[in-house]
């Protein structure tokens, strides 16, 4: 297995001077069927049931109350797949393991004990398609970007993201479970952080895990944070991390809002975001990278495969 190298810690300002590459391609992903709500923060398409499939977050642009629609594409437009479910969630991600679909997503509730604010956790659900799907799993309180993937070995990779006391503003962690019964409160609560990858000013989580040839994972993700005005920055990144040590690569931004099209924002502090919303690699050597653009609308580019210099 590879031998990963890693420098010091990298600012978002230091990420974005060495990063040279040129996506391609941007194309606005047109979601119909759901009357005036934006659809944003995607999975990439996976198959189900004969079927690609897209899970889009779907809410109103002055509310943060959104749903989880299944889509298929029809004449170029990707509508809601009729009869699947719709969840009450937010930001939705996928994963297979030991042959079964797993979906999450974030679940928002009133705050325990401020008034009128928002509490969060991510819900996990599984089955053998999206019709079947069945909550098993629920994480910590206040976490977000928890992700899971299956190893090589049959093991199931855990990544978290806590914040306060443990994570700051918000750090990625790492341990491993035998099966899906495992994944409880005390695992994620306890997964040690990889340490030295963000600045305390500055934040960032996992995405979607890809498991590659040589069975390290390739993790995309993203690095945020905030400029003096109290705008958010948000950058899709990757890392490739070993299982078996826990050693991690240095962390490299793949896109910035500028590769992708002009469009409209939810808020004006919002304008500078991309949330990495999965990554569709492609025999030529390219990947598409499917993202959330400004929590608003959702988009496409075409950027050479990420992951590859880690199999290598």
């Amino acid at each position: 297995m590879a031998v990963l190298t890693k420098g010091k810690v990298k600012t978002c300002e230091q990420l974005l001077e060495e990063f040279t590459a040129t996506p391609a391609n941007p194309e606005k992903i047109v979601f119909s069927g759901i009357g005036e709500r934006d659809v944003y923060n995607i999975s990439a398409p996976f198959e189900d049931e004969g079927e690609l499939v897209i899970a889009g977050r779907v809410e109103s642009r002055d509310s943060e109350h959104s749903d989880v629609y299944f889509f298929v594409e029809r004449d170029g437009e990707w509508v809601p797949r009729e009869q699947a479910p719709v969840f009450a969630l937010q930001d939705p991600f996928f994963t297979v393991i030991a042959g079964e679909l797993v979906l999450g997503g974030v679940q928002i509730f009133p705050h325990p004990t401020q008034e009128g604010a928002l509490g969060w956790r991510t819900v996990f659900y599984k089955g053998k398609s999206i019709s079947g799907l069945q909550e098993f799993a629920k994480g910590p309180d206040g976490m977000k970007d928890l992700r899971l993937i299956e190893l090589k070995d049959g093991s199931i990779g855990v990544l978290t993201r806590p914040q306060g006391e443990k994570g700051g503003r918000g750090k990625i962690g790492w341990t491993r479970i035998s099966s899906l019964a495992g994944l409880t409160i005390d695992v994620i609560d306890e997964a040690p952080l990889l340490e030295g990858q963000f600045i305390e000013e500055e934040w960032g989580g996992a995405n979607e895990p890809h498991l590659l040839a040589n069975g390290l994972v390739g993790v995309l993700g993203h690095v945020a944070n905030f400029d003096s005005e109290g705008n958010r920055h948000y950058y899709p990144m990757v890392f490739a991390l070993n299982p078996e040590t826990g050693e991690f690569s240095d962390i490299e931004l793949i896109a910035t809002r500028s590769h992708f099209l002009p469009g409209p924002s939810k808020r004006p502090d919002l304008i500078d975001v991309v949330f990495s919303g999965g990554l569709v690699r492609k025999p030529d050597g390219t990947a598409d990278m499917y993202a959330g653009i400004s929590d608003a609308e959702a988009q496409k580019i075409t950027i050479n495969d990420p992951f590859l210099q880690y199999e290598r």
